[in-house]
């Protein structure tokens, strides 16, 4: 089999469905924006229930934290099992072992992309999104042993702390490995969505790239969702798509959760950049 899957890879809440979003409308090339609901036909995420049940042939209890484990493989088998030559495939996991289990085999990875975000301004888009305390999310990304937990539609996501999820994927890896910073696409999202073609091979056309950046804005987002909802919305969550903006801790976090934020992770903070 080949090894086809690109990871789109990223802590939760830090410029990964942006980025999806733009490869489908750049992709597509449509002179219209890619519905947001129809995201997925050019990629896939791999925590899906459903693909698990499907490998197992039975419904499965998504809770079963063994099973699932024991199932990953298969999945991750049958996503390459197509024969194309890419496979983008989403995900939270931490580049790691769970109990065992490779998360990210190197066997069925051609590459990946690595997206991160200053984690003061990720902890209060988390923590609107699930619906938690800001402090429960600050205390949360700080332990090794973080992950989500499974329901009807996603099976069990292991994360570990933020600097560990960031370390584990810009380390060393036997593929090639893009990492972008969520405030450099903000800044100059031509320059940085023009590197994602690039790595994965695509020709980069000015005018397509542009309409694709467009297509992908945070205000045709958002109005895609307030008229038509995104399927990726969590039940209790108002929006999907809320601010989209970078330095926003500055004014909205508790300056003792930041400091904790920058204590917690100083030393990864400091190498890219979120702290002199």
């Amino acid at each position: 089999m080949k090894n086809s899957i690109v990871w789109l890879a990223s802590y939760p809440k830090s410029g990964n469905t942006w980025t999806r979003i733009f490869l489908a409308n750049y992709l597509a090339n449509t002179k219209e924006p890619m519905p947001i609901n129809q995201v997925n036909k050019f990629g896939m995420g791999d925590a899906i229930a459903k693909t698990y049940h499907m490998v197992a042939r039975r419904q499965i209890d998504t809770r079963d934290l063994a099973l699932t484990l024991s199932l990953r493989d298969k999945v991750l088998r049958g996503i390459v099992a197509n024969n194309a030559d890419v496979n983008l495939v989403k995900t939270h996991n931490i580049k790691s072992v769970a109990r065992g289990v490779d998360l990210i085999p190197t066997k069925y990875t051609r590459s990946a992309i690595y997206i991160m975000r200053d984690p003061r301004d990720m902890v209060l888009s988390a923590a609107r999104h699930y619906g938690e305390p800001v402090d429960q999310v600050v205390s949360r990304i700080a332990r090794s042993d973080n992950a989500t937990q499974a329901d009807d539609k996603t099976v069990a996501v292991f994360q570990g702390s933020w600097s560990e999820h960031v370390k584990s994927w810009t380390s060393y890896a036997p593929y090639p490995v893009l990492t972008l910073r969520y405030e450099d696409m903000l800044a100059n999202p031509h320059e940085e969505f023009a590197k994602t073609l690039t790595h994965l091979g695509v020709p980069v056309d000015p005018e397509r790239l542009d309409r694709a950046v467009r297509h992908a804005s945070f205000d045709e987002v958002s109005k895609q969702e307030a008229e038509a909802g995104f399927v990726e919305k969590p039940a209790g969550a108002e929006k999907f798509f809320a601010s989209g903006r970078s330095g926003q801790w500055k004014t909205d976090l508790d300056p003792a959760l930041a400091d904790q934020i920058c204590k917690d992770h100083a030393k990864t903070m400091k190498k890219f950049g979120y702290l002199e």
